[in-house]
């Protein structure tokens, strides 16, 4: 089943996919995906663009920005970001960094694909257009967590950093951790060269054995593959001991869905980028 459910929006609110089980079940959490319909960003950013490094009019990034926080019932000072370098680092955010980024890059966490935190009113924001974006939620402790994995990410296993952050900072066990993994250019679409498969493969070997499923297979062009950044980025939470019960997977594919998705590959560079969220509300 779909975990990831896009939400009815009145004109002039943002396009949301709702990571639904888990805020069905939890009231005061809010996570999921933002689409790109429903803002104020003119072409070819059109129209809910939610970042500022891709030439987009900065006035209109706030504003989708601006209505991303009020539509899911946050302070729009509570949105809070890092400057994404596709590295492994993770930042634990304070109340006193609640709303870094939101305004512009320089204020934001540096070099920083991961962001952790178990203060509520803060909304923990990353942005794509293709890259895997990963949910973590600790229900014992009350911390969330939020990560940035293109494939130099997920060889890095920023998965596994965070949570092993989350186990040093708040006691998470990861047994008891609920992961997600969103919206991103999907598996029989993503193709890589030997550059990545060089790195690939050496990672994927240390863990699979017997009938298991590769997550690459041979493209149709010779010396290419297409690699599933997706079931990748689960062997590495499972690798963490999140149990693989615990973690939903998205079907929904970023370059094939591009009435619903901004795509890096398909639009050759020149496009938006949507947000993946996730935070506690207060209460």
């Amino acid at each position: 089943m779909e975990p990831f459910i896009g939400k009815m929006y009145k004109e002039g609110q943002p396009q949301i996919f709702e990571l639904a089980r888990w805020t069905e079940r939890e009231p005061l959490l809010a996570a999921g995906f933002t689409g790109r319909n429903g803002g104020v960003s003119a072409a070819p950013y059109g129209s809910l663009n939610l970042a500022l490094h891709v030439g987009d009019d900065p006035s209109a990034v706030l504003e989708n920005r601006l209505r991303l926080a009020r539509t899911l019932g946050f302070e729009p000072e509570a949105l809070t970001c890092g400057e994404q370098t596709h590295g492994s680092r993770v930042a634990v955010v304070t109340a006193e960094d609640r709303g870094r980024g939101r305004l512009d890059r320089e204020s934001a966490f540096q070099e920083t694909d991961a962001l952790v935190t178990n203060v509520p009113g803060i909304l923990l924001t990353s942005f794509y257009a293709d890259c895997v974006p990963l949910y973590f939620y600790d229900p014992e402790h009350k911390v969330v967590g939020l990560a940035h994995a293109g494939w130099k990410g997920t060889i890095a296993e920023i998965a596994a950093r965070v949570a092993e952050t989350m186990a040093d900072t708040y006691g998470t066990r990861p047994e008891q951790l609920l992961a997600a993994i969103g919206p991103s250019i999907g598996g029989d679409v993503y193709e890589v060269d030997e550059k990545v498969m060089g790195q690939v493969r050496p990672l994927v070997e240390q863990w699979v054995s017997g009938e298991q499923a590769l997550p690459f297979k041979n493209s149709a062009n010779e010396g290419r593959w297409l690699l599933n950044l997706k079931e990748l980025n689960r062997m590495i939470m499972i690798k963490a001991g999140i149990m693989p019960s615990r973690i939903e997977c998205t079907n929904w594919c970023t370059s094939t869905n591009g009435d619903l998705f901004f795509s890096h590959r398909k639009e050759n560079g020149k496009t938006g980028r949507m947000a993946s969220f996730i935070g506690l509300k207060e209460r």
